[in-house]
């Protein structure tokens, strides 16, 4: 599938940090001075942070994109640096990426010999996570400088911070049991993943592996009363707005990627009776047409009372 991702001019960046705090991923940091994009896997081809360079460096490419590849990333993180390797490692083990994060250390250091920095180093600072920040160099903003740091950060102390939003920071959510109390009053969430808006989940997250996905109407969840316990349970989660988003092309992008790459069992829809909901079905529909493999969908139709009021395999 094609998939939109930003590309970094580095001769035109001057290190001034505008992009970092608006890159909703997370997946661009300060690193020796220049913007990078240091994990393509939470890139989600928005370009938010490009309305934010003053100097025109971010552009938005389009280019075919086979499952993601970890090992073809390490090799590109290599040739950047130490700094900027471990701020990748880092960003996956902080968004619970393991598989990936083994992928890229067993290749470094099965070509340690072909590395300018030490691998072991690396590998270390990366698991203990204790990683050491560089003195900053003055900063164009005038803010006395951003600290480098090639360690995911996820609070925001200071505006120019190296995180991106944390409400759409990857993450998955381990549930406890429900207690008794639980049972008899408020009901726990049975959301397992973050983010859930179309334009925000990347379809390569571990999380939507071999999952059954659940693709639902954003105004579902707040008309059905027992959506978690009666829809959500088990599966992985995506909400739309088939009337008010835009660009929905891509939603049939990442519905292909999640049943070709991420191999999802199923796709439950659940909409409301309003005409302009039937779209969210339209588009699973559409990406299954565009899929190689083949998985069944249900469609399930909900009333502005939360009562179910179809529930069908189409």
């Amino acid at each position: 599938m094609k998939r939109e991702i930003i590309e970094i001019d580095e001769d035109k960046c001057t290190g001034c940090g505008e992009c970092i705090p608006n890159c909703h991923e997370g997946a661009l940091q300060m690193i020796d001075g220049k913007a990078r994009l240091i994990s393509d896997l939470m890139c989600d081809g928005l370009g938010a942070c490009i309305g934010h360079c003053p100097e025109g460096a971010i552009e938005i490419i389009e280019r075919e994109a086979a499952p993601y590849d970890e090992i073809m990333v390490i090799k590109e993180m290599v040739t950047k640096g130490k700094n900027t390797v471990i701020a990748h490692l880092a960003h996956l083990k902080d968004h619970k990426e393991f598989g990936f994060l083994k992928q890229g250390v067993r290749w470094m250091q099965e070509n340690k010999s072909e590395i300018d920095f030490d691998v072991d180093e690396v590998t270390s600072v990366v698991h203990n996570g204790t990683i050491e920040k560089p003195v900053a160099a003055p900063s164009a903003c005038g803010c006395g400088g951003h600290d480098e740091q090639p360690k995911h950060q996820h609070d925001h102390d200071h505006g120019h911070g190296g995180g991106g939003c944390p409400g759409s920071q990857a993450k998955t959510i381990n549930k406890p049991e429900a207690t008794n109390s639980e049972i008899a009053g408020d009901a726990p969430s049975e959301l397992t993943q973050w983010p859930v808006q179309m334009h925000l989940i990347n379809p390569a997250a571990s999380y939507f592996q071999n999952s059954d996905l659940l693709l639902a109407a954003d105004c579902v969840a707040f008309s059905m009363g027992n959506f978690h316990s009666k829809a959500l349970k088990g599966k992985s989660l995506a909400i739309a707005c088939p009337k008010l988003d835009s660009n929905t092309d891509v939603y049939i992008q990442k519905l292909v990627s999640l049943i070709d790459d991420s191999k999802i069992n199923t796709i439950t829809v659940i909409k409301m009776t309003v005409p302009c909901c039937g779209g969210i079905l339209q588009m699973a529909q559409m990406a299954l047409q565009k899929s190689t493999r083949k998985v069944p969908i249900k469609s399930i139709t909900v009333d502005i009372n939360g009562e179910i009021v179809s529930e069908d395999w189409v």
